[in-house]
C-alpha cells in the first residue's frame, strides 16, 4: 500500500521554533548539493550560519575517506560518515567508530562475501568507486535498479543478517543496528550534550535519511522538496518540507532560521 507525504510547508514553522535552532544535522547528497555539486550560494549559507553561531553537522552515507577530506575544508562543526558508522569531530582528529565492530578486517571480509552473494542474483550491480575507502559498510551503485529489485536486495540482506538502505546515489549493506539516527543520538549524547531536541533540526531527502525524520527523537525535521520522489517509501516522514529542491531547499531553510534568529540577551 502506497504512503503519501502530506507535509506542512516550511513557511508554517513558527519563528519562535526556528529561533531556538542551534544545530542543523543534515544529509549531503541531494540535500546540500545541487545536481551533485556544491554551489556558491550553499557555501555562503554555511558561512552565514557559522557566523550566527548555528552549527552544521553533516550526516551522510558517504565513505570515511571521502568525508575526512570534505569535513576539514567546509565551515561545518564535524561530520558523520557511512550512515551513522563514524563521527569526525571538528578539526583534524581521528574518526570515532560509532558502530561496535570487534574486528574491522574480518567485518570487511564478511561484507565482501555478502556482496558476492547478492551479485549471484543481481550480476549487474557494481561496487561503488568509493567503497575501498569505507570502514563500516559496503556500497554499490543504485542507478538502474527498480523499486522491486531494491526491495528484494533489502530482503536478501536481512536474511543474511545485514541491514540495507539506499540513497539517490548508492545502496548500502550495513550492520543492522546502524543508521543515521542511532549514530546522531550517540554523538549528541557523548560529544554534543549542550543541544536539546528543540535546538536541533534534521534535514534530508531520501530513504537513508528516514530515521532522521523520526519525531520521537527529532521533533523538528525538514525534507527538501525532492523528498517527494520517495513519497511511498518513508515510514517516518519529515515534519516540514521546503519549496525548493536539493541545495536550494537547504538554503531556503537557512534563510528562515537566520531571519528568525535572535541573539540572546
Amino acid at each position: 500500500m502506497s504512503r503519501h507525504l502530506s507535509l506542512a510547508p516550511l513557511s508554517e514553522v513558527s519563528s519562535t521554533s526556528l529561533s531556538k535552532i542551534r544545530l542543523i544535522a543534515t544529509d549531503m547528497d541531494g540535500t546540500l548539493t545541487r545536481r551533485g555539486k556544491f554551489t556558491p550560494v550553499l557555501l555562503q549559507a554555511l558561512e552565514d550560519l557559522a557566523a550566527a553561531d548555528i552549527q552544521v553537522l553533516i550526516v551522510t552515507g558517504r565513505s570515511a575517506g571521502w568525508v575526512s577530506g570534505l569535513s576539514s575544508l567546509m565551515p561545518v562543526a564535524g561530520a558523520m560518515a557511512e550512515n551513522g558508522g563514524l563521527y569526525f569531530p571538528p578539526g583534524n582528529q581521528k574518526p570515532i567508530v560509532l558502530t561496535p565492530i570487534p574486528d574491522l578486517a574480518q567485518h570487511r571480509q564478511h561484507l565482501a562475501m555478502t556482496f558476492e552473494n547478492l551479485q549471484t542474483k543481481f550480476p549487474q550491480i557494481q561496487e561503488s568507486a568509493d567503497n575501498r575507502f569505507r570502514i563500516t559498510d559496503w556500497t554499490f551503485d543504485v542507478a538502474g535498479l527498480r523499486e522491486d529489485e531494491l526491495q528484494t536486495l533489502d530482503n536478501l540482506c536481512q536474511q543474511m543478517g545485514w541491514g540495507f538502505t539506499y540513497s539517490n546515489v548508492q545502496c548500502h549493506i550495513k550492520p543492522q543496528e546502524q543508521d543515521k539516527a542511532v549514530g546522531l543520538l550517540q554523538v549528541l549524547r557523548e560529544y554534543l550534550p549542550q543541544y536539546s531536541s528543540e535546538q536541533i533540526v534534521t534535514v534530508g531527502d531520501s530513504p537513508n535519511d528516514e530515521s532522521l525524520f523520526d519525531r520521537r527523537y527529532f521533533p523538528v525535521s525538514v525534507g527538501v522538496a525532492n523528498v517527494l520522489e520517495y513519497a511511498d517509501k518513508l515510514q517516518h516522514q519529515p515534519a516540514y518540507m521546503t519549496a525548493a529542491a536539493e541545495g536550494d531547499g537547504f538554503c531556503e531553510l537557512s534563510s528562515y532560521i537566520l531571519q528568525s534568529f535572535q541573539i540572546p540577551n
